[in-house]
């Protein structure tokens, strides 16, 4: 929010251009100065209502989606969820747009439009409640879209409007002119948002402040677009351009005025093949980092960048260039997911990864921008484009998760892509080439669609060769596998092992992967066991590796959000059943389900709800560590995992640990591939120093601190001070 300053420079350079013919001022004053100043205040104020109506969109998405991210367990499917809802309420807004225009008079289209500003004024400022914060293992999907409707639905819902009715009412008042580069102005506001919350909101302001902030910001804009709709009460209905020109004279290709049910099938799914791709590639790019902002906001701000530079003058897109991209593009979506995150370096996957992505936005988007209609379908055509976003979103969103049993939904977008630009193509022949190199093109489109077809069905045969068990939900998409050649069994989560088990009877109670008895769990259950029974709370079950250690008159407390993990830890594996331990399973978020338990007096808390490299913050916060202190007894350990390739978490344990009067030791572990043991590091927090004099504990190191770092809390957290 503070680049409020460099976007209204931006503002002013667009709106007042006088190199497009629809910013031009129209000369119906006597006095020409008053006439110039006063159309230079009325284009500013158009420009201003788009602009701050696009920031507040996509600000409040990462905002919201921080604020209801600890309620759900941490999982990206959260951000996948509240997507389909922004893009549900889109489509409202623009079906909303498209019904004003055309059914309402002015006066009509203003009143009622003021009524709605107004009342959304009644609801600030915007803080989800409490109420709908689960409480076992209801549905997430339904809860997290009654949660947002009821946080920010109507305000969100009058933003989604402004965009399309604005430039509606912009082309009213100028009348026969073409509106679309305030269309690119609005996607670069957007794109403006998702870039300043990561590095500017969120490193600055606790999510209550941002809330504020935003509220501030939301009254600005109701009184901006407020006065744009009483201004235009009075004026006339919208006149159809024939035709119209580009920045340079050039005469533009128009559509006519009837159109087609092919051409706007065309529309919905040129819009929604690159929402598809956005949605499943987020999910791709986050199942192994961390669900955060940071990374959510990657393929969106892409995604508007495409727009912005194909609405904003045709001549970024240009066939000849991003065709044959395409292609290659295509061709790499479809196979780094068959590539293991060995096989390259990470950055250079991701940076492949996000490049492709961009060109076939730019594709998609690119062939939007040739078949603009002329003004007078300015809203259905907008309408079109928010139906295939919608079902973009309500296909990863609802469908899939549901549906399938695996991530498929990047290849069938991927396949899809390659299908729809090939069609939309082919009905723009004529005006592309000449001759007979059409059929040429149908037949060249029909072999590369079948390659992109057999290297996706390959990639997935592939996944679920020697499956044992394979399943899907809001959480994700977990896979069973044997392999008795190498005597054992695993579980993983997207490419993350949840934990291996040893076939053989004599080892199967063996514990692995990061809980042997050296690495820190291990290290710190084994050295309570020598007082005696041990009561041992555990937050993310795997394939409960930790149950082996188990002894008669033992208790091990699972907390596990994910009902799928459960039932595959019952019956692929046998740590929960062979133990002589009791075990008890709770299900739900282990943090919500704390905070509604007596103390358990827990010897031993370990914490481990983490998906391979993915960061549940809200496990991380002061408040979650009051909590395990809570429920530890006067001798108690807490044992947090740590491990991670890209965020280095020693300075929250650190300053957690200070704020409790913990005393905080480092474990390392080297592993050891034939005992099926990975490296790890984990962070051991103790109430009494002494704890740490034990001979076994002699490995344990300090953790390192960080000079300035601001301790994490509900309130705030911030990724970018602790990535290595």
């Amino acid at each position: 929010m503070l680049v409020i300053p460099q976007m209204t420079k931006h503002i002013l350079k667009v709106c007042l251009s006088t190199k497009s013919s629809y910013f031009k001022p129209r000369l119906n004053w006597h006095n020409p100065l008053m006439q110039k100043t006063t159309d230079l205040k009325a284009v500013f104020l158009y420009g201003l209502t788009i602009f701050l109506s696009a920031f507040l969109l996509f600000q409040v998405q990462p905002m919201m989606g921080k604020m209801i991210l600890p309620w759900f367990g941490g999982s990206a499917s959260v951000w996948t969820t509240c997507m389909l809802f922004f893009q549900a309420l889109l489509l409202l807004g623009y079906l909303y747009t498209h019904w004003v225009v055309n059914h309402l008079t002015p006066l009509r289209q203003s009143l009622l439009h003021m009524v709605l500003l107004a009342s959304c004024i009644l609801l600030l400022p915007i803080m989800p409640s409490e109420i709908w914060k689960p409480t076992g293992g209801e549905n997430p999907t339904l809860r997290i879209l009654g949660l947002l409707s009821a946080s920010i639905g109507l305000p969100y819902l009058v933003l989604s409007t402004t965009g399309p009715l604005v430039q509606a009412w912009f082309a009213r008042e100028r009348s026969g002119t073409v509106t679309y580069r305030l269309f690119a102005l609005s996607n670069f506001g957007s794109m403006l948002a998702l870039l300043a919350y990561p590095f500017v909101v969120e490193p600055l302001l606790p999510t209550r402040w941002q809330s504020l902030a935003w509220s501030g910001l939301f009254i600005v804009f109701v009184l901006a677009c407020g006065s744009l709709a009483w201004r235009g009460r009075h004026a006339k209905p919208i006149v159809s351009a024939v035709k119209s020109s580009d920045d340079q004279g050039n005469e533009e290709n128009t559509t006519p005025s009837t159109l087609s049910t092919g051409q706007l099938l065309l529309w919905v799914a040129l819009a929604a093949c690159p929402s598809i791709l956005m949605v499943a590639d987020t999910s791709y790019l986050t199942q192994n980092i961390a669900p955060i902002p940071l990374l959510w906001i990657g393929p969106l701000a892409l995604y508007l960048l495409s727009f912005i530079l194909c609405f904003e003058r045709q001549g970024w897109y240009q066939r000849r260039i991003f065709l044959p991209l395409l292609v290659l593009s295509l061709s790499a979506l479809a196979y780094l997911p068959t590539m293991g995150l060995s096989d390259l370096p990470l950055m250079l996957a991701m940076g492949i990864n996000l490049s492709a992505f961009f060109v076939v936005c730019m594709v998609c988007h690119g062939e939007l921008a040739l078949q603009q209609p002329p003004t007078k379908q300015l809203t259905l055509y907008f309408l079109m484009l928010s139906v295939g976003g919608f079902l973009g979103g309500f296909f990863v969103g609802v469908i899939a998760p549901y549906a399938f049993d695996g991530h498929y939904e990047l290849s069938v977008a991927v396949i899809l892509t390659g299908l729809v630009v090939s069609l939309s193509l082919w009905r723009a022949w004529p005006t592309i080439s000449t001759g007979k190199s059409r059929p040429i093109f149908a037949v060249g489109s029909a072999l590369a669609l079948a390659a992109l077809t057999t290297v996706s069905v390959n990639d997935h045969m592939k996944e679920t060769a020697g499956v044992e068990m394979k399943g899907r939900n809001f959480y994700g998409a977990l896979r069973v596998f044997a392999f008795p050649e190498d005597g054992y069994r695993s579980m993983l989560h997207g490419q993350i092992v949840h934990g291996k088990q040893f076939l053989a009877p004599e080892r199967a109670m063996e514990p692995t992967t990061y809980y042997n008895a050296d690495a820190g769990a291990g290290l710190a259950i084994t050295t309570q066991m020598n007082n005696g029974t041990v009561r041992v709370g555990v937050i993310g079950l795997g394939v409960g590796t930790l149950a082996g250690y188990g002894r008669r008159g033992d208790t091990y407390r699972f907390y596990e959000i994910d009902p799928l993990v459960i039932g595959m830890a019952k019956n692929n594996f046998s740590f929960l059943s062979k133990t002589l331990a009791k075990t008890e399973l709770v299900l739900g978020d282990a943090r919500l389900q704390l905070e509604a338990e007596a103390s358990q007096q827990f010897d031993v808390l370990v914490v481990d709800a983490f998906s391979g490299d993915s960061v549940p913050v809200h496990l991380l916060t002061r408040e979650a560590f009051e909590q395990y202190a809570k429920h530890l007894k006067p001798n108690g350990v807490l044992a947090v995992h740590i491990t991670n390739r890209f965020l280095e978490l020693q300075p929250v344990i650190q300053t957690a640990a200070q704020k409790l009067g913990f005393t905080a030791k480092l474990i390392d572990h080297d592993g050891d591939d034939a005992r099926l043991v990975y490296p790890s590091r984990w962070a051991l927090m103790a109430k009494d120093p002494q704890w740490f004099e034990q001979a076994a504990l002699k490995s344990a190191k300090t953790l390192n601190s960080q000079a300035g770092f601001v301790p994490w809390t509900d309130d705030y957290s911030s990724l970018i001070a602790v990535v290595k």
